[in-house]
């Protein structure tokens, strides 16, 4: 769903963080004082946090950096522009991911498109968990790429997707993160963000994939109390030292993005796997991994060259595992 001209209008106008009285809203926008409250009020339903104060006016509880496809195709690499299809801003939307499942299934030969969004209504994790989406604070994208081989080919890929996040991050001077098998982003053992990979196709291919991933940059405690697991965001990890912008962030995110898809085969997860391992912060580490009804517990060896979970178990034995939900075992 794409917002109405005067709301996005209005969302300028206030994206500063910034008091307007409104009676200015209302003169810039060309609207009656009336008509502004009504939209505030609609705005507010969507979750955008606004602070109203008689005699100033109002102002967003936090200024917010809204997407900006002038912006992204500034900051994205050469490289990356003539890779891409289109990209697709949405104010808010169900869920990116489906969104682009949806348009595969439409179209099989679609590929290389971009889907981004200032809000997700109903945004999904592994197992079909809630993403918690507020307006305009975090980085909710998903890729629609086609690849000639079949869904086998990709073994490996989400934690390669991984490896290209971080080094987004890097770029925008962000350390320390680390990576918590098979598709989270983590900080200090707590949640930064994840990363979604549906396949669709033939089993010989071709097949497509949609890779999606949210990224917590501003997420407020008031709006995160749901949450069950312990969380962060890029502004808790940076502070004051390094200001993000959300547009080169995505940017950088997406070119990294590409980078691992546009050659990625069965064969291709060897040159990211050392990497991964160097971003791994289960290693080690006591754990509990639940697939199904069923709960392993063992410390964490590292991933093999495939990509699967190397797990000692209390007899010593290391076990091998393609998928499952790991939990951290506090001491």
């Amino acid at each position: 769903m794409q917002f109405s001209e005067n709301k996005k209008k209005l969302l300028h106008l206030l994206a500063d963080g910034f008091f307007h009285s409104g009676t200015e809203l209302a003169d810039q926008l060309k609207l009656s004082r009336s008509a502004i409250w009504k939209i505030i009020n609609t705005l507010e339903s969507s979750g955008v946090e606004i602070i109203a104060v008689s005699g100033k006016g109002y102002c967003l509880k936090n200024p917010i950096e809204l997407l900006d496809e002038d912006l992204l195709k500034q900051y994205l690499s050469e490289d990356s522009k003539e890779l891409i299809t289109r990209i697709e801003l949405h104010d808010q939307i169900d869920s990116t991911n489906k969104y682009l499942n949806d348009l595969a299934h439409k179209d099989q030969s679609a590929s290389a498109i971009f889907c981004l969004a200032e809000q997700q209504t109903s945004g999904k994790g592994r197992r079909g968990r809630p993403w918690v989406s507020p307006f305009g604070s975090n980085c909710y994208l998903s890729l629609l790429w086609r690849f000639e081989e079949g869904p086998a080919s990709l073994s490996g890929l989400s934690l390669a997707i991984g490896v290209a996040v971080i080094r987004a991050l890097k770029k925008q001077g962000i350390q320390g993160i680390g990576l918590k098998w098979p598709n989270d982003i983590f900080w200090q053992q707590k949640k930064l963000g994840g990363i979604l990979l549906e396949v669709s196709g033939e089993s010989n291919g071709p097949c497509s994939a949609v890779i999606g991933l949210g990224l917590n940059v501003h997420l407020s405690d008031d709006v995160a109390v749901g949450i069950e697991q312990e969380w962060t965001d890029i502004n808790k990890i940076v502070g004051d030292s390094i200001a993000i912008s959300r547009n080169k962030l995505l940017a950088n995110l997406m070119s990294e993005i590409l980078q691992v898809c546009q050659d990625y085969t069965e064969k291709t997860f060897s040159d990211y796997s050392n990497e991964w391992r160097s971003y791994d912060c289960l290693q080690n580490q006591q754990v509990n991994v639940f697939i199904g009804q069923k709960t392993i517990s063992g410390i964490v060896k590292g991933i093999d060259d495939d990509g699967l979970l190397l797990l000692q178990i209390e007899s010593g034995e290391i076990k091998h595992y393609a998928s499952g939900e790991i939990s951290f075992r506090r001491s």
